[in-house]
């Protein structure tokens, strides 16, 4: 039997929430990027009808870029900052001597990162 079975069980169940929230987020990256791409071969197919290409401008812009290609590298952090976690928490399970909780400022700034990305893409379309 392994020592702490509980514990390490634990640990391994939210590495994997981890993976699969980072999954997810790529994966919603990857659609928002398709999107993009079909917007702007919708408009690049309109170009003569003027309407048509005004309403198609907007979804063009800048910001619609980039903001696929940031939730796949947020994704992808996400990922690799939980396979440290989950190699370093296996550690402290192991390691005889008492430890104190970590702070959370990684997964912190990579939720509110997120979270500006996300408020962000909905004002943008909203307008």
């Amino acid at each position: 039997m392994i020592e702490r079975y509980s514990d390490h069980a634990a640990n391994e169940r939210t590495f994997l929430a981890w993976v699969r929230t980072g999954i997810a987020i790529i994966a919603f990256g990857f659609v928002v990027e398709k999107f993009n791409l079909f917007v702007r071969t919708i408009a690049e197919a309109n170009r003569t009808e003027i309407g048509s290409r005004l309403q198609f401008d907007r979804f063009t812009g800048a910001f619609s870029h980039y903001d696929g290609l940031a939730l796949i590298a947020i994704g992808i952090a996400i990922i690799v900052i939980s396979l440290f976690r989950f190699i370093r928490t296996g550690r402290m399970i192991d390691d005889a001597q008492s430890h104190s909780a970590g702070g959370i400022k990684t997964e912190l700034v990579l939720a509110v990162v997120l979270g500006l990305i996300v408020t962000a893409m909905t004002v943008y379309f909203a307008l």
